[in-house]
């Protein structure tokens, strides 16, 4: 079997080119002195509150995420390729989800299936001909990048709703800068550091019309989310006030923000909460996290929230074989990146070849995400295989299957030392005014010799993610 892509070494086992330097810093390392750095770097992590919640981790709910020393690095063309796929992804992304809600084209031109659309737990008919700012409903996206092959890339997954981990993008690069800053005389490393600075004019971009000076807010589910310290993270680093539900009330259509000089009129929420608590009265009666009559003061215009509602349509496992059609449809451009080819198990004949070769393929829900409710066929025991072909008879629609890329490693320091672990990218893009991103995202790496999985949630670490600016 063919090894993986490597990020640092060419197929003969030499440094690529744009590793070389790194690579001859790195061969002058002692290993006791990474291992100071990874414990130095942890302490620090944890003394700033840096941390996320593992649910079902024995070693305790709050936890750092692993960082790791070795950066994965990209040529400034590399990221230039990659850059122009992503903006043309999320802009046809923007198009289908103003097209679901207002003139249905796509499905009128019998590209995508009505009952994809309108069955789908993530459409909200709530939003039915509501008029967004710009037309733009995700504000915010990350969407997750693999290498594979000779080094091609693979869009795995669109993230829509409430993406996380753009905080660890920037924590880890000034890690690196304080553990290591002799490597940045070496490397022109474009900066990320301002991606705060950009959320916010992306944002204020956005506000309701009419609006001079927007008031922007942060609204969070509160401390025991998993995602907490980059929500007060992005809300300290905007200058902008971290709220609770409970913070904001709406009269008149309008929503409002308790303070101890008085109600404060909020513009522009940058949510963190899922639809389904955002609004007792419209969507969880028994929601304690949302603001009562925030979908009418949404309606009329007087709140934006990013993302929208209803943005999860989009990044859906069941819609997203379907995004290099609606580039075509939308932008009448061929698709720059390319999906993972994906089988949607609720066709008959999909469902077939996905139960008799589930032992090579992942299988993942439509509506999972943190690296939940999926089978890595290669990695499963035959008892684990069964019971999920038991659910995948039940509910087959509820599935879809992949074929076992090879991601591609990066070399990782480990407990043994330097060795090649999988990795994947989450870049964040920001749809306001323009489109901008900052040059990088967040390199996730599986610490597990030969998993896949590198969702933090499932023990996952991090990398920082260098683009060269020469």
């Amino acid at each position: 079997m063919k090894s993986p892509y490597n990020e640092m070494f060419d197929e003969h086992g030499a440094p690529r080119p744009h590793y070389e330097t790194f690579h001859t810093w790195l061969g002058n390392q002692s290993q006791a002195l990474m291992s100071l750095k990874r414990a130095e770097a942890d302490l620090i992590f944890r003394r700033v509150g840096i941390t996320f919640a593992v649910y079902g981790d024995d070693l305790g709910a709050e936890r750092t995420i692993p960082f790791d020393q070795v950066p994965r690095i990209f040529t400034a063309k590399e990221w230039v390729d990659l850059e122009t796929g992503l903006r043309q992804r999320v802009t046809a992304l923007n198009h289908f989800i103003h097209d679901v809600y207002h003139d249905e084209a796509i499905i009128k031109a019998g590209i995508i299936p009505a009952e994809q659309v309108f069955n789908n737990a993530q459409y909200r008919p709530e939003m039915r001909h509501v008029e967004v700012p710009r037309n733009i409903y995700a504000q915010i996206a990350g969407i997750d990048i693999v290498r594979a092959g000779e080094g091609e890339f693979y869009v795995l997954e669109d993230n829509l709703r409430v993406p996380s981990g753009v905080s660890y993008m920037v924590e880890d690069r000034k890690m690196m800068m304080r553990l290591f800053p002799d490597l940045f005389q070496r490397y022109r490393v474009a900066p990320v550091e301002h991606y705060p600075d950009l959320l916010l004019e992306c944002l204020k971009s956005v506000k309701p019309e009419g609006i001079k000076k927007p008031n922007v807010v942060v609204l969070t589910p509160g401390m025991f989310n998993s995602a907490y310290f980059e929500h007060t993270y992005l809300a300290q680093q905007m200058g902008v006030e971290l709220v609770e539900g409970k913070d904001l009330f709406v009269k008149d259509e309008e929503v409002f923000m308790r303070t101890t000089r008085g109600p404060e009129r909020v513009d522009v929420i940058y949510r963190r909460i899922d639809d389904d608590f955002l609004d007792p009265l419209a969507f969880r009666s028994d929601s304690a996290l949302g603001v009562a009559g925030l979908l009418n003061a949404y309606r009329a215009g007087n709140i934006t929230l990013a993302n929208a509602i209803g943005t999860g349509i989009a990044d859906d496992k069941s819609i997203y074989p379907y995004v290099p059609d609606m580039i075509e449809f939308y932008l009448g451009e061929k698709p720059i990146l390319n999906n993972v080819p994906t089988y949607q198990c609720r066709k008959a004949e999909d469902l077939a070849y996905t139960l008799a070769n589930i032992e090579q393929l992942v299988v993942k829900e439509t509506h999972g995400a943190g690296g939940y409710g999926m089978l890595v066929g290669p990695a499963s025991t035959k008892d684990e295989i069964a019971r999920f072909k038991e659910n995948l008879i039940k509910h087959p629609e509820q599935y879809i299957a992949q074929p076992t890329l090879s991601l591609s490693t990066c070399p990782t320091f480990v407990e043994s030392g330097i060795a090649p672990r999988h990795i994947d990218l989450r870049p964040f893009v920001l749809s306001g005014k323009t489109i901008k991103m900052v040059p990088g995202g967040l390199t996730r790496v599986a610490l597990k010799e030969g998993s896949l999985v590198v969702n933090s949630s499932q023990g996952g670490g991090t990398k920082d993610t260098w683009v060269l600016e020469d």
